[in-house]
């Protein structure tokens, strides 16, 4: 089912959203060799407590009974990491590695979700293109995120931009619904065909999110039951705003 937002709704969202765009700053200005991704996880924690939010992702049910829940504030994936990276003070970030944030807060009763990646210190050209084009990516796809356009025209814009730069898009995992729950209908690919799927409407709100590999889309999960890595080693780049579909141009809530 999918959850038309009132004006009420969408005003407290923008402040879950607001709070998650802070985390990530915080987040950006700590990022550099040496520091470990535990130290990230408990700055994220320490703002979004402090502005009377909480960090969702925290103790967020594993996907099966054999899982155990998510251990922390944020998902911090490193290089050839897609997603669900867990933060831990034995992973410390070097000069040149990339790292994909991924947080979500609650606050109010309701949920802002947005992903980053960076580079730590200078890194290649290869991986500035591949940041480029996943963020660009999130771009191309909210050009369909109006009234009237389908789910898969913003997929489809997503798959073919990304294609078209030598990329690949990861298939198993795809953007989603937000807002009471940190996960709604619809669901999101970032591939597609264009004209399918649910028909935007005003108050729709979307957590819109390409998630782009390197080399081949072929992903594998870990043992930890969380983190998805590439199959073939390449780097992995994550791009995330939670975006409101309004009567013209979408809202992207989480810029800050």
């Amino acid at each position: 089912m999918i959850y038309i937002k009132s004006k009420r709704e969408i005003d407290l969202m923008k402040e879950a959203c607001k709070l998650t765009a802070l985390a990530h700053k915080e987040i950006e200005k700590a990022i550099r060799p040496g520091i470990s991704t535990l130290e990230l996880d408990k700055i994220a924690e320490k703002v979004i407590r402090e502005n009377n939010g909480v960090p969702a992702q925290k103790g967020y049910p594993g996907p099966d009974k054999y899982t155990p829940n998510f251990p922390a504030s944020i998902c911090a994936s490193i290089n050839d990491e897609v997603i669900h990276g867990i933060p831990s003070n034995k992973v410390i970030l070097k000069e040149g590695d990339i790292i994909s944030i991924d947080l979500v807060a609650y606050k109010d009763g309701f949920n802002g979700d947005a992903a980053r990646t960076y580079i730590v210190g200078k890194g290649s050209k290869e991986d500035q293109k591949l940041l480029e084009v996943t963020k660009q990516a999130f771009f191309e796809g909210i050009k369909f995120a109006k009234k009237g356009y389908r789910i898969g025209d913003i997929s489809n814009a997503i798959g073919e931009y990304v294609k078209e730069n030598g990329f690949s898009v990861v298939k198993e995992f795809q953007g989603h619904g937000i807002g009471r729950s940190m996960h709604e209908d619809p669901g999101i690919p970032n591939y597609g065909k264009p004209g399918k799927g649910p028909k935007l409407e005003p108050g729709m709100t979307l957590a819109i999110e390409p998630m782009v590999i390197a080399g081949k889309s072929s992903i594998l999960m870990l043992d930890d039951g969380w983190t998805i890595v590439t199959e073939d080693g390449s780097n992995s780049a994550h791009y995330e705003n939670t975006v409101l579909i309004t009567e013209k141009e979408p809202e992207v809530l989480t810029l800050g």
